[in-house]
């Protein structure tokens, strides 16, 4: 399903570093330096940077120049292109004036000098390695934190002053530097996209689960977001004006993402839905919808009891598909009022691996797996199949019925991200990769994924209880437990990952 909104591009420094007192002496040198920051800025903007290359930082007036250029820029993330020898002090001042996350690329422009032939100037356009310990040793003395890749270039031709072969895209030392470059990309767009991101909180939180009580104002102030406190008026105000065109286009959509449960479950509590109850799902799923493009809303954590039986009861009875829909639209809805794994449903989505809302169901000791999944919603973009829908006679531990969906993420890798708070009051991202597997799931109406882990169900559930998780958590297709740590640094939030 296509997005409401297009991404927001990280916005990416970059600047070759050199010693400006070479430029004179080997001519070619400066030319040839600026020629491999371009390519890695074309590199990095092909991979979704908006880029902003200074070019050479090669003095200490230039160093200053820099972090006021990259400052104006707002720039998210510093990539510091470690082309040749540089002192430090001509590269301090970029990252005293400009305080972002910055790391040195010690990307070398081939595997192997032509010693016999090899001159000073050709060289030095090599030794991008040297002046990297005096930087990391200015910074660390400096407070200033620092990453560093080294690796190959990457290059697909050799430039004409070369005096050996640079043609190095395809040797595994480039793969591998670009692949981590890509991912410290992708962390930057996390922080981009989270810095003034409208999650929505609808309701409340449900009453009790002291786990998911958060703090708006230390959400706001580590992420970047905004929460926007909604009422369930505010919903019901939506629903008074959709119209039968958009509860005919809800329907269809519906029935375009969805499989109409025929079959008799194992639950009776859990059957063929009513024409009136996908008639009401669908015209709350056009209210919701209405709710977030009003509020321009990113994401959204909502809960509601309601009086038995009052008109607020029946609105919340409707909520599952519509928040389904939304978070394939890249809104990601988390139940039960919990914003922290909303934030982490967000940052999953902002990766493009999914990101659907979980928690333990029941270990299977036979097949060494654990059931994962919730009663909804579900992020249908990484479903295995289409997503059932099945009539609720009740919503357990809760009030209402309505329409619920049965469905499990698909086969292969798939990372866990849980966002819990510390007893300072800090966040914490809690990470860990594993196997869904096509095992057996319950006919229950709710998202069930079978789940095998590196260690056996019980050493694993004694490591991930000791982390003081929350009982939520964001499943993402695929193993992204390196890119998560990145955004986890770049966001200054700690985090653990388990099972590595």
């Amino acid at each position: 399903m296509e997005k409401w909104k297009a991404p927001k591009k990280p916005r990416i420094g970059i600047y070759t570093m050199g010693l400006k007192a070479y430029w004179n002496q080997f001519p070619g040198l400066r030319e040839r330096l600026l020629h491999y920051g371009q390519f890695i800025s074309d590199k990095i903007t092909a991979l979704g940077g908006e880029v902003f290359f200074y070019g050479l930082a090669d003095c200490e007036e230039a160093g200053r120049e820099c972090g006021e250029y990259f400052n104006s820029h707002n720039v998210d993330l510093i990539f510091a292109h470690s082309g040749t020898y540089v002192n430090s002090s001509s590269v301090l001042p970029i990252h005293q004036i400009c305080r972002v996350p910055v790391v040195i690329l010690n990307l070398q422009p081939a595997a192997r000098i032509a010693y016999d032939r090899t001159t000073t100037g050709e060289w030095l356009a090599h030794c991008g390695a040297c002046p990297v310990p005096e930087l990391s040793n200015a910074f660390h003395r400096s407070g200033i934190a620092c990453r560093i890749i080294n690796g190959l270039l990457g290059l697909d031709h050799t430039p004409g002053i070369s005096l050996t072969e640079e043609n190095t895209a395809s040797r595994p030392e480039a793969i591998k530097a670009w692949k981590e470059i890509g991912e410290w990309v992708k962390a930057a767009a996390v922080k981009r996209e989270l810095s003034g991101c409208r999650f929505g909180f609808l309701g409340n939180t449900y009453n009790g689960m002291l786990d998911m009580y958060s703090d708006f104002t230390m959400i706001q102030a580590q992420t970047g977001a905004h929460i926007e406190i909604l009422e369930m008026c505010d919903l019901n105000r939506e629903l008074s004006q959709v119209t039968e065109e958009e509860v005919l286009a809800k329907k269809q959509e519906i029935l375009e993402f969805f499989l109409i449960s025929e079959e008799k479950a194992a639950d009776p509590l859990a059957q063929k839905p009513t024409d009136e109850q996908l008639d009401w799902s669908a015209r709350v799923a056009a209210a919701q919808e209405r709710l977030v493009r009003d509020y321009g809303l990113d994401a959204l954590t909502y809960y509601y009891h309601g009086s038995p039986g009052g008109e607020y009861e029946k609105l919340q009875s409707g909520f599952i598909v519509g928040h389904s829909l939304l978070t394939a639209r890249g809104i990601p809805c988390a139940g039960e009022g919990d914003l922290k794994t909303c934030l982490a449903m967000k940052i999953c989505d902002i990766l493009g691996t999914g990101g659907s809302f979980c928690e333990i169901v029941t270990v299977d000791y036979e097949d060494g797996t654990i059931l994962l999944g919730h009663d909804g919603p579900f992020h249908l973009a990484i479903a295995k199949g289409k997503p059932i829908l099945r009539g609720m006679g009740l919503y357990h531990g809760k009030q209402g019925t309505g329409v619920s969906v049965e469905a499990k993420v698909r086969t292969g890798p798939i990372t866990n991200l849980a966002c819990t708070q510390t007893i300072d009051g800090r966040l914490k991202f809690i990470i860990t990769e594993a196997q869904s597997t096509d095992g057996p799931i319950m006919t229950i109406g709710n998202t069930q994924t079978p789940v095998k882990f590196k260690k056996d169900p019980d050493s694993y559930m004694d490591e991930w209880f000791a982390e003081a998780p929350t009982h939520h958590f964001a499943m993402s297709v695929g193993h992204n437990a390196s890119v998560m740590e990145k955004v986890s640094e770049i966001l200054g939030i700690p985090c653990v990952t388990l099972d590595k």
